[in-house]
């Protein structure tokens, strides 16, 4: 009975947190126990998460949480790899169109960083960068760590998917927040990418915190709390970490989809048809990740991000990241060979002549989903050759030459649904509106 007596109840600490007090390392760790060996059952999980979620969580809580999270499994460890250079990584809270993890590995790796880059698959109306690589045939997400450790090593950069054995406490978690409308809490969201993070073996990290109509915390100030929290929290637990607030009230780009934003993504390398937006969003992360990893200063980061794309060497440690995980050789010169795409095209043109005023981005990314572009279920397969393309600008004078966006669909019954959902998303304006930058603001530790 002793050995009993030095434990915790869990329905007490849920009691505790539900009332509002606030938990001790040893409680919070125990908790994580019986979340990952499945002792704690889901409705007591379930309602320690809804507690969490009302109550909330101090900064300690939350750096608690986050470590014992990432010490429920495998964490990796690159310093017996002989990189030769830092480990930095960048994560994203999600948008439309966000195909910038594809862009930023390879540029910070022909820059001098090691980029073992965890990305996840689409959640909601938020495409996934796994979901984008998996449309590249033969490229292997989930590599044997051997292959991960040699291709980090030689080329600079791997983007892969998370193991089973890397914060599987998460892994159960989310999924229960997934059901019972706890995903929203922030000290929750905070331990659940920087579990991710830190079981990664990451030198230093950089977040994209997204805002607008197309991101999960559409308000500015919320999106501010969930940085503020993540950078917190990250430094607490021994890793530098900034963040980067980018506006998602426009899809990032010109292209959402899989396929087709791998395809922007090559053309982006070899420096055709670059969307401004995409550029400056992609070049502020890039500073920050060599910034803060101690590659380049801020004077000299941007001048390196520009050679590293200038000069095609970024392009190449993307081409070469494709083939040592499995992808075609030729991919950079034969997209339409390997990167097909529907064979629907249809324009969305505007009811009258006007400007794009203000567009609903959430409904662009949901209007993917269901040309069959993203999952409705967990269960359901994508269809990688469809999605949206020359997707107009804030600001852009609307007409019959000048479509809200170009529809690759699979149908004409697919198009036709997917044009209904964007018309209902937009709204013209008779003078061109004021458009915000992509890049808002940054946070590091020392604006704290």
């Amino acid at each position: 009975m002793a050995n009993r007596t030095a434990e915790f109840f869990p329905q007490e600490i849920i009691r505790r947190k539900r009332d509002g007090a606030v938990l001790t390392d040893a409680e919070i760790l125990f908790m994580v126990r019986g979340l990952t060996d499945q002792s704690i059952s889901e409705g007591q999980i379930a309602a320690f998460a809804m507690a969490i979620f009302f109550q909330g969580m101090t900064m300690d809580e939350r750096v608690a949480l986050t470590r014992a999270m990432v010490h429920s499994g495998h964490v990796m460890d690159w310093s017996t790899a002989d990189l030769g250079r830092p480990v930095v990584d960048k994560h994203s809270t999600g948008g439309v169109g966000d195909k910038v993890s594809l862009m930023l590995a390879p540029i910070v790796a022909a820059c001098g960083g090691a980029v073992p880059m965890i990305s996840g698959r689409g959640l909601g109306h938020t495409g996934g960068t796994l979901d984008k690589l998996d449309s590249v045939p033969g490229y292997n997400t989930a590599p044997d760590p051997e292959l991960l450790t040699r291709t980090v090593r030689h080329i600079g950069c791997a983007i892969i998917g998370q193991t089973d054995d890397l914060a599987p406490a998460d892994k159960r978690l989310y999924a229960i927040r997934d059901v019972t409308a706890t995903v929203e809490s922030i000290p929750l969201i905070t331990a659940s990418i920087l579990s991710k993070k830190l079981a990664a073996g990451l030198d230093a990290l950089v977040m994209d915190v997204k805002f607008g109509s197309g991101a999960f915390k559409e308000d500015f100030d919320d999106a501010v709390d969930l940085a503020r929290s993540i950078v917190t929290v990250a430094n607490g637990a021994g890793m530098p970490t900034s963040a980067v607030l980018t506006d998602m009230n426009e899809v990032l780009g010109k292209t959402a989809g899989n396929a087709i934003e791998v395809r922007e993504t090559i053309d982006f390398l070899m420096g055709r048809n670059v969307d401004q937006r995409l550029l400056d969003v992609v070049t502020a992360l890039a500073t920050e990740m060599l910034v803060i990893a101690g590659i380049a200063d801020e004077a000299t980061a941007p001048h390196a991000v520009k050679g590293a794309l200038g000069s095609g060497t970024a392009a190449e440690k993307f081409a070469q990241m494709i083939v040592a995980l499995g992808g075609p050789k030729d991919l950079m010169t034969n997209m339409d060979d390997h990167l097909p795409l529907a064979p629907i095209r249809r324009d969305v043109i505007a009811p009258k002549r006007g400007y794009l005023g203000a567009l609903n981005v959430r409904e662009m990314g949901v209007a993917v989903m269901d040309l069959g572009g993203g999952r409705h279920k967990a269960s359901d397969k994508i269809d990688y050759g469809v999605g949206l393309t020359n997707i107009a600008r804030l600001g852009a004078k609307l007409g019959p030459r000048n479509p809200i966006a170009t529809i690759i669909a699979r149908n004409d019954a697919d198009a036709a649904r997917a044009e209904k959902r964007i018309l209902n998303a937009i709204t013209l304006s008779e003078e061109p509106p004021a458009v915000s930058a992509a890049v808002r603001t940054r946070l590091t530790k020392e604006d704290l």
